[in-house]
């Protein structure tokens, strides 16, 4: 049974998407016109797909966020299926931090620039930091975000050092990160896998972390400190607070 839902989930995902892109520019041309309110596309997108191969999602910490106040959200990222369930599940309105080049594919590029997502320059020099400072001033000016500071999905599922391009962007933004813990997901679909299998998936929210205090240079110190919070809430503790992990030497 199993093995027919994965089967399933992996052939309707590409027409789903496509669909629920075709919907969201819609509504953001010819409907409400409203960003926040086209989310609800790509909300119903992410549940599809985490109850079409057998995710059953819950998210523990909300009562930590302020309604209404902007966030970097932070996590570790150990699976493809981080993605489906935060995007089903997370009750908060955010954005998505994507790579410039899929702003370029017909129907979903201009579904997701309507609906605020925000593009990133991946390559070297001063076209990369002009869009941080784009993207940075678009978080400023209130809209949250959800970023993965391990740069790629984790191969075995454990936590990898943080790259502090994803800090400098939440430091020039002046906003605060809150880390996230993303279990279960690895063992749902680890990377490399075409079949998902059915399983439990969390999203334990931390403390937020204030910004305000770092300077572009303490990049690598704020970086440290995130990925340790990240960690305490992956080994479970609840606050994200006390755990102290070292990032992996290899990655």
């Amino acid at each position: 049974m199993q093995l027919i839902r994965s089967i399933t989930a992996l052939l309707i995902t590409p027409p789903l998407t496509l669909l629920v892109s075709l919907l969201a520019l819609a509504d953001l041309t010819l409907g409400r016109k409203s960003p926040s309110r086209a989310m609800v596309f790509p909300r119903i997108w992410g549940r599809i797909i985490c109850r079409l191969i057998g995710a059953r999602v819950r998210v523990e910490g909300l009562e930590k966020l302020e309604k209404g106040k902007t966030y970097i959200f932070a996590g570790n990222h150990a699976s493809q299926v981080d993605i489906f369930a935060f995007q089903g599940y997370f009750p908060y309105d955010f954005r998505w931090i994507a790579k410039k080049e899929l702003f370029a594919i017909p129907v979903f590029g201009p579904a997701m620039r309507l609906a605020g997502f925000i593009p990133i320059d991946r390559s070297r020099g001063r076209q990369a930091m002009q869009s941080l400072i784009e993207a940075a001033e678009k978080i400023r000016s209130g809209t949250s975000v959800i970023i993965f500071p391990e740069g790629t999905r984790s191969r075995d599922g454990r936590l990898r050092q943080f790259k502090t391009g994803a800090v400098l962007l939440a430091i020039k933004a002046g906003v605060d990160i809150v880390p996230l813990g993303f279990i279960g997901t690895h063992d749902v679909l680890p990377k490399g896998h075409l079949l998902a299998r059915s399983g439990n998936v969390t999203i334990r929210i931390g403390a937020p972390v204030s910004t305000r205090d770092y300077t572009p240079r303490q990049k690598k110190e704020l970086a440290a400190l995130l990925h340790d919070r990240v960690a305490a809430l992956l080994d479970g503790d609840t606050t994200g607070e006390t755990a102290s992990a070292q990032p992996d030497a290899a990655a």
